[in-house]
Formats: structure tokens, sequence, C-alpha cells
């Protein structure tokens, strides 16, 4: 078991929020980032309207441990760490995952019963081929850049490719760049047992309640496998028009946070009510 880098937001406001809402989120992030991802913006907005708001850094990532071990983790292990640190909440949590850490929550969510998933440019249950080969056709230069990446580390790449990888056009280069030394290595085993085509994917269960979204502007995982990642899971995709990938981060970033909190309010937490 390693030791996690748990970042927890819990209500503010004027009048004091005398209880949370229930129930509490534990957010996921994707390949190359940490918790941190969701604290810039996402964590605090979520406290302050009255949620209990956490994310998890999975093993090797951010400040959990194994950060000089990463390539010997595959995805069970990142599986095991949101288990974990869904553990540790007051509450089975709603989980918020985005990218990579979309396919880390499908998987946690088919182990284990929650109230909800929420899928942010989620990588899609049948693995990743199809959006890679994609991403090699879309822009080839950011496809060799995103392999650089995976390669030699975070200081050999063009900044500006990670920024059209992540961002939209609209995404300021300068607040792009606050955002790059927080980048980090991935996991070549994680990479491995996800990068292929998954022809038998693990799925949650049926009836669990699902918010699929995708970003129109988003070079990773464009709306055909957003569609494909909601057809897979019996829902529907909704889509945050001028967005790029990193929809936590980008210009219109509160639009994002507040179409999942209307979705997790009326989705899950009127049955709790």
């Amino acid at each position: 078991m390693s030791t996690l880098e748990i970042i927890s937001r819990r209500p503010t406001g004027t009048p004091p929020i005398r209880a949370p809402k229930a129930p509490p989120l534990l957010f996921v992030h994707g390949a190359f980032s940490g918790a941190w991802i969701w604290d810039a913006k996402f964590l605090p907005w979520f406290a302050a309207q009255g949620w209990e708001a956490h994310a998890v850094s999975l093993r090797g990532h951010g400040n959990s441990e194994g950060r000089d071990r990463l390539h010997d983790f595959g995805i069970a292990d990142y599986i095991e760490d949101v288990l974990e640190a869904a553990d540790r909440l007051s509450a089975p949590p709603v989980l918020i995952g985005h990218s990579m850490g979309g396919m880390v929550v499908q998987r946690a969510l088919a182990k284990r019963r929650f109230p909800a998933g929420v899928l942010m440019a989620s990588a899609p249950p049948y693995g990743l081929l199809s959006s890679t080969m994609g991403l090699a056709w879309r822009s080839p230069y950011v496809f060799q850049q995103m392999s650089m990446l995976m390669t030699f580390g975070e200081k050999a790449i063009d900044p500006d490719a990670i920024r059209r990888a992540m961002f939209s056009d609209k995404m300021p280069r300068a607040e792009a760049a606050k955002y790059e030394s927080y980048l980090q290595e991935e996991s070549r085993r994680v990479l491995l047992d996800i990068g292929g085509w998954i022809p038998f994917p693990i799925l949650p269960p049926p009836d669990m309640p699902m918010l699929v979204m995708g970003a129109e502007e988003d070079l990773l995982f464009p709306r055909a496998e957003v569609v494909a990642t909601a057809a897979a899971l019996g829902t529907q995709p909704v889509f945050m028009p001028g967005m790029g990938h990193a929809m936590m981060l980008e210009q219109d970033w509160q639009s994002a946070a507040e179409r999942v909190e209307a979705w997790i309010t009326a989705t899950v937490t009127a049955e709790v009510a």
C-alpha cells in the first residue's frame, strides 16, 4: 500500500455552511498529471458550492509515494489507489475521472458500488489504440511530442505542443505555461495496459449513473471517441463548446464545473434526499 496524496477542500461560504452536500466528490487525474490539476480551480469552486471535494494523486504522481518506481505500476495499482482514497472519505463518493483517470474510474466502478461516475475527456473503455492512431493523423507533431514526453520526460518536449494537446486556442500561452512545470512522466506499464485495443472492456454496472463529458476542441479524445465511450456505457454524451482536453483549467472552466454539479445534483443528491 502506497502513501497517497489527497488534497481536500471542504465547504466554505457566507453564511457558514453547516454540513456539506452529499455525497463527497473524489477527483482522479489523468496521465502525466496529479491532484494539483483539480486543485487549481475545481476543488475550491466545488467547496464554495457546499461540497466536500477531494483529489487523489495516484501512486508515483504528485506528492504520492512511488515516483522512483513509477514504471512498475499498472492500471490495477491505480484502481487500488482510488478505492483506498474513497475509503478515507466520510462516505462513498461520486468518482470523477479525467483522461486516463476516466479509465481508472470506469474500472473502479466495476469493482465496487459508488453513487455515480463522471468521465471528463475520458480514455475510452476499449483502449487507446484508436485515439492514438487518430492523433498521429490529426496532429503528427503533437503525436511525436507526446511520444517524446513518454520516452524522455517533460524536459525534452516543446511546450507549445503540450499546450495544443491540452488546451483550446483560447488558452493564453502565459497561463498554459504555469502548468508546464507540474507535468511528469507516466508509467510505461500503464500505457501498455491500456494503449492497445481492448475487445472486452471492463465496464461499470449498466444501472450505474454516468455522465460522459467531452470537449469540442479536444485533440486527444475527439467527438467520435466520446460518443463511442457513452454508447458503451449506455448513455448520451454532452460536449463543452470551445474547450480543449484539460477542461478543468480552460478559460471557461467554470461552465464545465457547473455542468458537472448540475448533473450530480439532479442525478445523485435527489436520491440521497
